[in-house]
């Protein structure tokens, strides 16, 4: 090998180990650059709304939604068939226990009657001359002017006759009954619905011809969740508003409680009764029942909003101060941390564990959270927080 080969070897190899370098120091320049940008980009910070947690005092109080119904309710009907002959009322009208309402043709039946009250007429009759003929005989019997089969008989016959007498006031009691099961009157006082018969129609057995409810008092209907049962008792007052009477509110009291929950819901049934003078509330109306139960408390209290409901427990994201950053401002990051919740009210909810009147919670933006990330603070918007929250009128 001459020395110019030697020479231009050497130099093939230093140009080969120049590239080969350059090359394993732009993939490791590379491969770092990634890495920092990954790290970079894994945790940005992430902008978020807080709150601070304060000590509030809650009115323990059960809220619920209920329907309103009549104390009484019936839709009357005939228990036999026939022709109206007769209609005493009209739509709307309110009526008296008693009154008569409506009359089916009951001609035949009294007929009937008029023959029975002819007939009873007749063995009334025959009775007392039976019982004169007895006192006869038996002062006859007495002087020995008559034999004791005479007296015997007298007897037979005013106890035939009584026995006579007996009978067809019985069956006078029933033909009573049948002619007054042809008239339908009213079983309570209250107001009618709408007539649902006409004057000479065929009314069937059990036909509805008008409904009644008493509007006054009135009762509404409402469920509680298992974990308020003990916050409910019978006399308890309570407070009812409803759209359907706008700015007022009614006062009721606790009438009775169901003594089992419904298996699918879990819930308690309750009834309360509401004084209802001027017939502000009808049947059907959807309402809201607010109960109050004993002193307040002091709860802390959070958002709604604020707290994540897991199926291993609620969470909720605090801010802490993690030092201070590049740029020597306090540096934040968020933290998890597991609480246990207790009541509610509106839009807030009582944390019962797990914080501290002080600590800053964040209330939005927690989805992109993790422990430790950075966080930019902008409490421009904040979620709703009020005890009381109205629905605004449309």
């Amino acid at each position: 090998m001459t020395k110019g080969t030697t020479k231009r070897m050497i130099i093939m190899l230093i140009v080969a180990g120049v590239i080969v370098g350059g090359v394993v120091w732009f993939q490791g320049f590379k491969t770092a650059m990634i890495g920092k940008a990954i790290k970079g980009m894994a945790n940005p910070p992430q902008t978020v709304s807080t709150t601070v947690v304060e000590m509030s005092r809650w009115q323990p109080t059960v809220q619920a939604l209920g329907n309103l119904r009549a104390s009484q309710q019936a839709s009357l009907s005939a228990q036999v068939g026939g022709i109206v002959t007769a209609i005493h009322f009209h739509s709307g009208q309110k009526v008296r226990a008693g009154e008569l309402l409506v009359q089916i043709n009951d001609a035949p039946q009294r007929a009937q009657l008029a023959q029975l009250q002819a007939q009873l007429g007749q063995v009334q009759a025959q009775l007392e001359l039976a019982k004169i003929n007895l006192r006869r005989d038996e002062a006859q019997l007495r002087a020995q002017a008559v034999s004791q089969a005479v007296v015997d008989t007298d007897r037979a016959n005013v106890s035939s006759g009584e026995s006579q007498l007996k009978a067809l006031r019985e069956q006078i009691n029933a033909q009573q009954a049948v002619i007054a099961q042809a008239a339908i009157r009213a079983p309570f006082s209250g107001v009618l619905g709408i007539r649902q018969i006409d004057l000479g129609q065929y009314l069937a057995p059990g036909a509805t011809a008008v409904t009644l409810q008493q509007l006054d008092p009135m009762d509404i209907d409402f469920t509680v969740p298992q974990s308020q049962i003990g916050l409910i008792r019978p006399g308890m007052h309570a407070e009812v508003a409803t759209n359907a009477a706008p700015g007022r509110t009614f006062a009721a009291r606790v009438m009775a409680i169901e003594p089992q929950l419904d298996p699918s819901t879990r819930n308690l049934k309750v009834r309360a009764r509401i004084a209802n003078p001027d017939g502000a509330l009808l049947p059907g109306v959807f309402a809201t029942v607010r109960i109050d139960d004993g002193q307040p408390r002091d709860y802390l209290t959070l958002p709604n909003a604020a707290v994540a409901y897991n199926p291993y427990g609620a969470t909720v994201f605090i801010v802490k101060n993690a030092g201070k950053g590049p740029d020597g401002k306090p540096r934040l990051v968020a933290e998890q941390r597991f609480i246990t919740t207790g009541p509610t009210r509106g839009d807030q909810v009582a944390v019962l564990s797990g914080l501290q009147a002080g600590d800053t919670v964040v209330t939005a933006g927690q989805l992109k959270l993790r422990n430790g990330t950075p966080l930019l603070i902008n409490n421009s918007v904040q979620p709703a927080n009020s005890p009381n929250p109205q629905v605004p009128n449309s």
